[in-house]
């Protein structure tokens, strides 16, 4: 047995439901950030998914696919830049986790390292993607979800090069904040220019 499954494999034995829950994009420079919750069907068959961030871009789109045909249910919050800027990314994130640990109403939250503040019946699992199927389910729909919505603004501004980089703090995206200047969709509470060191 896989030990991604364990906790699944024991809630299910107890036909008890587990919500897994992961996000996309909290490092980035611009966009927003994409929050899923996950409830797996009893005994999924899940295929070789795994933690998005080691699957290709191709796994990744197949196992997307995959997730809405093995899942009771599926939620996904988009936080947005303006409730990044009013409340800190991390606070806007864990905002939207408890709001789907409400709506969820399973048995058991698994989070990737994020403590709700709420009553619900929790566990914050550090790189939750790699011990919990149900949120590297979760962690695969929040990216896969972000970058589709970052292609979609690399059509508004395709200067900034949204498509590769999705809004993640390269050396082009400091290049083309430089050159163009800052979007509506940049956060303002992050630092949005690199620091040039003078000699």
């Amino acid at each position: 047995m896989s030990a991604l499954r364990d906790y699944e494999v024991a809630a299910w034995a107890k036909q008890q439901s587990i919500c897994g829950i992961d996000e996309a994009g909290r490092g980035p420079l611009a966009g927003p950030c994409v929050v899923c919750g996950v409830i797996l069907k009893p005994n999924a068959e899940t295929g070789t998914i795994d933690d998005s961030k080691k699957l290709s871009e191709k796994a990744r789109n197949e196992a997307f696919e995959l997730i809405q045909t093995i899942s009771e249910k599926i939620i996904v919050r988009i936080v947005s830049i303006e409730e990044i800027d009013q409340y800190n990314i991390y606070r806007a994130t864990q905002l939207a986790n408890e709001s789907i640990a409400e709506e969820a109403q399973a048995d058991l939250v698994l989070t990737d390292a994020m403590p709700l503040t709420t009553g619900y019946e929790h566990l914050s699992l550090i790189k939750g993607d790699q011990r919990s199927i149900s949120i590297a389910c979760a962690s695969i729909i929040a990216k896969v979800t972000r970058d589709r919505i970052m292609v979609e603004y690399d059509k508004l501004y395709p200067q900034y090069g949204f498509a590769k980089h999705k809004g993640y703090p390269t050396k082009a995206h400091y290049e083309a904040i430089e050159k163009y200047g800052v979007l509506p969709i940049h956060r303002q509470s992050f630092k949005l220019y690199k620091q040039v060191t003078l000699f």
